[in-house]
């Protein structure tokens, strides 16, 4: 308990990765001084004048939104670098009709889940399939499975 306030403070003093800002300016407009600088003399306390200062803030706050939309864009940009870096790695499933397949049991919930369940379930075979990935099933019977499934929660099945 005697370590939190420590940590929340270098939390949110911390520049994110996505964004190059920290939590706390993005919330007040401003970065923070560091508690230590109180106690010692630094330059930035030195120089310090109660009406510039409040004259700067008022700028940092007008500017606030602005700040707050430019780390929105660069954190979508981010997210489409991680998106593309994951992507190039990724060997996407062709599912073709006539395939036999496993469905995740999870996603269907035929059955309760608990520890000692079967992870997947089925095999079903693939009517229709699209190049979004999503697949039409049907029973070894040859009646529709309701819903669509989407490729990530199937498995090839080989008997």
């Amino acid at each position: 308990m005697e370590e939190l306030l420590s940590v929340l403070w270098s939390y949110r003093t911390t520049p994110r990765s996505a964004t190059q800002e920290t939590p706390f300016s993005l919330t007040y407009g401003s970065e923070a001084v560091v508690p230590t600088k109180y106690i010692t003399p630094s330059p930035r306390m030195a120089a310090y004048a109660a009406e510039i200062n409040e004259e700067e803030r008022r700028v940092d706050l007008d500017l606030v939104e602005e700040k707050r939309d430019m780390a929105a864009a660069k954190a979508a940009l981010y997210k489409n670098i991680l998106t593309g870096y994951y992507n190039t790695r990724v060997k996407h499933l062709r599912l073709n009709p006539g395939d036999l397949v496993l469905r995740k049991n999870s996603v269907s919930r035929a059955e309760p889940q608990g520890k000692l369940t079967p992870k997947w379930e089925g095999s079903y075979r693939i009517v229709e399939s699209n190049q979004n990935g999503y697949c039409k099933l049907a029973y070894r019977d040859g009646s529709r499975v309701p819903r669509t499934w989407h490729a990530k929660n199937l498995k090839l099945f080989y008997p």
